[in-house]
């Protein structure tokens, strides 16, 4: 994603800020800062958030906050007289306030104002955005509430929010940010208009409900190419531990959006001619093959990666696809020359993360290649990055755990297996 405003570009891929189309250093303390600050750009955002976001709760002075927002205000070539970009307002916080571009692929969503009224609106530009090879993207709107939900109001932007904030950690799936996306809320509200708008294939919308001593969510996953009702589910708890039980319901969603994506993209792919998959169409039906654990299926799944490869050389999670494919090859001895499929599950998984270190499928497939080689240590490294990544990426847990006990850390790991 890149927020353009002015003459400037932040690029959260990169990590970069760019102005006027040139790279300017910055620390990432003041990256973070920067990228907080455009992400909720619809409203001001207090100091205690910000502690909590950019310092992760550590205990800082205000003046340390001062110094970082003078010298962000530096880099944009604004200051705390004009405030073009930042706004201060004094004992509460910061609001970015300058018109701003979201730039996702070829689509472009601008929020600006509304004939000087001050309202803010979305426009979707004409642009046409290429299908070819590209992972598939979501928006999460906040949740509506049902009745009176009296305290409990919170959850309804709340889960929400901490829903974009892990799915986001999914390198195969592009995540509105939530500036954008709660911009679109309402008892009408067209998903089909929010895949235009925002240039996403789905769309995530639920309800918050509170009866009595009970909170119940619902949700619902919808392709905002049709309208079609993709996955749907209702979760319900006592709220005497409200903590617990949202912690538990974004766990559940986050497990069940990880599944019912993929198998949505597999069944539209199978509809396909094959001539004709793209390479994430490829991928797709390459992971339906692979977990099947045998002979047959693995060489299918390795013809399907090989072709995302061939059509995209820059997808990593297909390149992570193929490492797969030679490590079950080597575990499963479905080949006479084991020792050349560790070397091929190894090379590939390097070339995953020579694209894409951040993605955890790609440091679980390097993780893995270690481990066939009885490589424990080197093995864990990767894999405890593949979970830092993505706390709630399960099979990254369990082989992590599997990892654990076979070096003879068996509490640690029956902790992990216990939180799958």
């Amino acid at each position: 994603m890149i927020y353009t405003f002015g003459p400037c570009e932040l690029d959260l891929a990169k990590a970069e800020l760019r102005a006027d189309g040139q790279p300017r250093s910055l620390q990432p303390q003041i990256f973070a800062l920067l990228a907080f600050l455009l992400e909720h750009r619809e409203r001001l955002v207090s100091k205690d958030e910000i502690f909590k976001n950019v310092w992760d709760g550590r205990i800082v002075t205000d003046s340390a906050l001062a110094s970082r927002v003078k010298s962000l205000r530096k880099l944009l070539d604004d200051d705390g007289r004009t405030q073009r970009y930042i706004r201060t307002v004094h004992s509460k916080g910061f609001r970015f306030v300058a018109d701003v571009r979201v730039e996702q692929d070829n689509v472009t969503v601008s929020v600006g104002k509304d004939n000087g009224q001050g309202d803010d609106k979305l426009v979707a530009s004409d642009s046409p955005r290429s299908e070819q090879g590209r992972r598939q993207s979501i928006a999460v709107l906040p949740f509506r509430q049902i009745g009176e939900t009296g305290r409990y109001v919170t959850i309804a932007d709340g889960l929400p929010h901490e829903l974009i904030t892990e799915l986001a950690r999914l390198r195969w799936l592009f995540v509105i940010a939530r500036g954008s996306s709660f911009r679109l809320c309402g008892d009408k509200i067209d998903v089909r208009e929010v895949g235009r708008l925002l240039g996403v294939r789905y769309c995530l919308s639920g309800t918050v409900e509170v009866t009595g001593r009970r909170l119940t969510v619902t949700t619902e996953l919808v392709d905002t190419r049709g309208g079609e009702v993709v996955w749907g589910e209702r979760f319900s708890g006592g709220i005497d531990d409200l903590h617990t039980l949202r912690v538990e319901i974004r766990a559940k969603i986050l497990t069940s959006l990880e599944i019912q994506i993929p198998m949505h993209e597999a069944a539209d792919a199978r509809l396909a001619n094959t001539d004709n998959l793209d390479a994430w169409s490829a991928y797709q039906l390459g992971l339906q093959h692979i977990y099947r654990f045998n002979r047959t299926d693995n060489a299918k799944a390795a013809e399907l990666f090989g072709r995302a490869v061939q059509q995209d050389p820059n997808f990593a999670r297909a390149h992570a696809g193929l490492s797969f494919v030679h490590f079950q090859a080597a575990f499963l001895r479905q080949t006479d020359n084991v020792t050349r499929e560790i070397t091929l599950a190894r090379s590939c998984a390097q070339r995953g993360i020579d694209i894409d270190q951040l993605d955890p499928f790609v440091n679980f497939t390097m993780g893995r290649s270690f481990w066939l080689e009885g490589d424990l240590d080197r093995a864990l490294t990767w894999l405890e990055r593949a979970t830092s990544l993505s706390p709630n990426y399960a099979q990254g847990l369990y082989a992590r755990a599997w990892t654990e006990t076979m070096a003879g850390s068996a509490d640690d790991a029956r902790v992990r297996n216990a939180l799958q």
